[in-house]
């Protein structure tokens, strides 16, 4: 397949799949190569220490070649290398190797087709060095979330408190007793609103880095099923459980089922 076809078929796959990394991969195997490369790539430049591999670099560089001028914003986009830095400290954790909490993944695209002997695709790694001396705000910027598909008990809702429940009702019961108290609550029934479930997320606030996380509540098997999704830059991700959940950023569609929230910060 011309190296051209390839591009126009994972780019059309990215944007017209729906919802899930998952299916993502199997319309564009495509991702899967780029995948297995960057594994490839890493554990090469790894080394062993006291009984463990180490990948000691902080950067993953992706260079694809031969990708339209017209293109190269969706691939150099901050989800698609979000996707892969996912991806790769996945396998990474789950062969046991040690690497920074700092790992994060680049992708550079030139038009410049690959010669005779040259891959479309490359890897490399280096060491981005921190950043000092940089000013500290005491006060944090707030954000809110605001309803724009569904019905709830606040159209808008700034995110004042450390945890913000979301759910289908105000207050939700297990045994004997009140289990949960949702501040985002999906009260009316409709369409819409049965699609939330009673414990559906929460958003996580940090004061030590000023980080708004969604955290996904939902009881669910399989992992088509998992009811939330965030929309970015055009590209969607699922929201799987887990304690650390997925960092929200201005802008940012949350899908719950079929309600819609928005995440701005103010």
């Amino acid at each position: 397949m011309a190296i051209s076809n390839v591009f126009e078929k994972l780019g059309r796959a990215i944007f017209e799949t729906p919802f899930g990394a998952n299916r993502i991969s199997k319309d564009a195997p495509e991702l899967a190569e780029i995948r297995l490369t960057i594994l490839d790539a890493v554990k090469a430049r790894s080394h062993r220490a006291s009984g463990a591999y180490v990948f000691p670099y902080n950067l993953v560089r992706i260079e694809l070649l031969g990708v339209p001028d017209e293109q190269a914003a969706m691939f150099r986009s901050e989800f698609l290398a979000d996707y892969f830095a996912d991806e790769l400290k996945t396998s990474l954790r789950r062969s046991n190797y040690r690497f920074p909490r700092d790992l994060k993944v680049e992708i550079i695209t030139t038009p410049k087709l690959p010669g005779p002997d040259e891959n479309w695709l490359s890897v490399q790694t280096g060491i981005l060095e921190s950043k000092h001396a940089e000013p500290i705000s005491v006060a944090h910027r707030h954000a809110k979330l605001v309803v724009t598909s569904g019905t709830a008990n606040h159209p808008e809702i700034l995110l004042e408190k450390t945890r913000t429940n979301i759910g289908r009702t105000a207050e939700v019961y297990r045994g004997a007793g009140p289990s949960r108290r949702n501040d985002l609550a999906f009260l009316d029934d409709s369409d819409v609103n049965r699609s939330v479930s009673r414990e559906h997320a929460h958003v996580l606030y940090s004061k030590h880095t000023g980080e708004y996380r969604l955290v996904n509540d939902r009881v669910y098997k399989g992992e088509a099923n998992c009811g939330i999704w965030i929309v970015r830059d055009g590209l969607s991700q699922p929201v799987h459980r887990s304690a650390r959940g997925v960092l929200l950023k201005d802008g940012d569609e949350i899908h719950l089922g079929t309600a819609i929230l928005r995440f701005e910060m103010v």
